[in-house]
Parts: structure tokens; C-alpha cells; sequence
């Protein structure tokens, strides 16, 4: 969880409205905004308003409620952003690529080839 005091993330920032953000969904506790640096043509940022976990398994040890209220939510820009075929990513620590330590996903999509989609 994240410590007590510490600043606020750039996500908590711009879930309250601080750093502008094109948002695509929200709910009471999930916010999804058009990331700033996209790595396809569909990059969507999908996270908590709530700083209390900083990794997917921080969060579905915590609250699997919440989880699964975030994919639910990623599910539906997906359905709307890419015709429901995307990836769903969960960066978890740094070595990973995780530069944000508040949990969150990436909704990617679009058509191989465009953009830095690819295929692994």
C-alpha cells in the first residue's frame, strides 16, 4: 500500500481533476484517461482513485472487488475504443516497466502493424 504522507501519484492527481486528461469512463472508484505517451493506436490508462494499492497484486490481495470493478471497466472502453479486442496490461514493479506506483492497467488495441502494437 502506499505510504501515508507521501505526494500524490500523476493518477490521483488527475482522477481530482489537478492534471488534465482526456477521460473515457468513470465510476465512483475507477477512472480511464487517454495515456500521454501511446504505445498503439488505442492506449488507454485504467486505475483506482484510491492510492491504497500500488500493484494488480497488491490489489487482488486487498480488494478483489476492485479488481475486478477495474477490468470490468477496461472491458467496456475496450468494447467502445477497439470493438472488444484488445490487451489488458498490468506492469508490477520496476523492472517491469511499472514507472507509476499506483495500480493501474493499459488497454491497448488497434490493428497489428499500426502504431507499436505488434504481435508476441
Amino acid at each position: 500500500m502506499s505510504s501515508t504522507g507521501s505526494a500524490p501519484s500523476i493518477f490521483s492527481r488527475i482522477a481530482r481533476r489537478e492534471v488534465p486528461a482526456t477521460i473515457v469512463a468513470e465510476t465512483d472508484r475507477i477512472i480511464a484517461f487517454n495515456d500521454v505517451a501511446p504505445k498503439a493506436p488505442v492506449h488507454v490508462v485504467v486505475t483506482t482513485k484510491s492510492e491504497d494499492y500500488r500493484n494488480v497484486a497488491e490489489l487482488a490481495a486487498g480488494d478483489p472487488g476492485l479488481l475486478a470493478e477495474l477490468v470490468d471497466v477496461a472491458r467496456q472502453v475496450a468494447d467502445e475504443l477497439t470493438n472488444g479486442q484488445f490487451r489488458l496490461v498490468f506492469n508490477t514493479g520496476e523492472d517491469a516497466g511499472q514507472t507509476v506506483f499506483h495500480v493501474h492497467a493499459h488497454v491497448l488495441g488497434g490493428r497489428l502493424g499500426e502504431g507499436t502494437l505488434g504481435s508476441e
